[in-house]
């Protein structure tokens, strides 16, 4: 609880516990500030359980923005042992009222990383890379000045990715605390002071009592699909499951379970930086490889879909986050999982082409029959269990063997007799 001018004050406070782990993504962005928002409007002190490898910039922003105009005090913990905060989770901590790490936790590396070789690249130390560095060495100075924190070891997150264990991190004065659990830290972290307005607050969390808060399903569907390797796999697979019903319609199984994978990716892909390059490449590779159905390219644009796929997937999600990227050997694996079933499905949609038909009128052209009667200009052979009326470009004598060649309109079929060497065993009449 705080003094009479706190939020909190009075025996009945409360605190709003809530957890992340995982990458900082906006599902966190949106979850985390919404909960403290909550915590505001219902006058309770605000606990962070956090275990993160980093993530988005702008999802780190909005959470930081929440922390620094929050009326009531805020508390970010390293939690459990063996956690981290590294990168964006190392500016989220910073920015807490009160900064606590359990044992064997560790905090920092916060070096922006980008994609690609910078535009520079030449120069030392591009100048691109150069701005986004000092750009973000100049926001956790600021958020260390404000919170009253090692500016200089801020600075040094950054530029060095430094890490620092919890203990050292407590030395240094970057955290305020070390605590097994939030319950011992609100604990020990009572009589402290923050400030409010260039006002000093005490805070007294001993009679605080928590109120710990679940995601809902919603928020827990869309954190695994945000997922940059779920969506990546979904998508491919509802690409996958349209292609099967494109190349072989009516068969609907695979175009269902394509389209609602597809509409599960879209679903993640709205919380992810995606790279409409990357997504339009993925689709061209698509595109190929049903134009092989149709074009004769000797394999090149399968070649080419191959390719388009690799590429749009290495460029898929634009981010400078390594927890937020596609993993390489989840694109390399998927990529040749994905080309091999589309070149099997073409193999076989090809041949299928190219092979004899063997059903309907034109199944007919090659079966073989009896002539019934002299068939010349006009006449009725046996074929397939049925009396036929049949023509014929030479003489065809009653009882011999003939083959259809045509099938001709009005239900006729052009036939030809078959050689005596050729001749199948003569089949008997019905």
């Amino acid at each position: 609880m705080l003094a009479v001018t706190s939020v909190c004050a009075g025996a009945a406070g409360s605190v709003r516990v809530v957890s992340w782990q995982g990458a900082i993504n906006p599902v966190a962005g949106d979850f985390i500030s919404r909960q403290l928002e909550l915590a505001n409007r219902e006058n309770q002190a605000f606990v962070l359980l956090l275990d993160t490898p980093g993530g988005l910039d702008s999802s780190m922003r909005q959470i930081i923005k929440a922390e620094l105009t929050s009326r009531v005090p805020v508390i970010v913990h390293v939690h459990p042992s063996g956690a981290r905060a590294a990168s964006a989770g190392a500016l989220i901590t910073l920015a807490a009222d009160f900064a606590v790490m359990a044992p064997g936790t560790n905090i920092g590396a916060a070096h922006p990383v980008t994609i690609g070789p910078s535009p520079d690249s030449g120069k030392e130390d591009g100048v691109m890379e150069t701005k986004v560095v000092n750009d973000a060495v100049a926001y956790a100075r600021s958020i260390a000045q404000q919170r009253g924190r090692d500016a200089d070891w801020a600075e040094k997150i950054v530029r060095e990715s430094l890490s620092t264990p919890a203990v050292e991190a407590l030395r240094l004065g970057v955290i305020d605390l070390v605590a097994e659990s939030y319950r011992q830290a609100l604990v020990q972290l009572d009589g402290r002071s923050y400030t409010r307005g260039g006002k000093p607050l005490s805070f007294a969390g001993s009679d605080l009592v928590p109120v710990e808060v679940e995601m809902g399903w919603r928020d827990r569907i869309l954190n695994v699909l945000s997922n940059p390797n779920i969506a990546y796999m979904l998508l491919m697979l509802g690409m996958l499951g349209i292609f099967f019903e494109i190349s072989q319609p009516g068969v609907i199984l695979p175009g269902a379970i394509g389209a609602i994978a597809l509409l599960l990716a879209f679903f993640g892909l709205q919380t992810l930086p995606v790279n409409g390059v990357g997504l339009l490449l993925i689709l061209l590779g698509i595109v190929l490889f049903l134009l092989e159905i149709k074009v004769v390219s000797y394999g090149m644009l399968s070649v080419g879909g191959i390719v388009a796929l690799a590429l749009g997937s290495l460029m898929l999600i634009d981010s400078d986050s390594p927890a937020m990227r596609v993993s390489l050997p989840v694109i390399v694996l998927t990529v040749a999982v994905f080309s091999g079933l589309f070149l099997l499905v073409l193999f076989y949609v090809i041949r299928a082409q190219k092979g004899r038909v063997v059903s309907g009128l034109e199944g007919m052209v090659g079966e073989r029959g009896i002539a019934h009667g002299s068939v010349a200009r006009g006449g009725r052979v046996f074929v397939h269990g049925e009396y036929w009326d049949a023509v014929a470009d030479e003489p065809v004598g009653d009882g011999q063997i003939v083959e259809v060649r045509e099938v001709l309109p009005g239900m006729r079929l052009r036939v030809a007799p078959v050689p005596k060497d050729n001749e199948e065993e003569r089949k008997g009449e019905p």
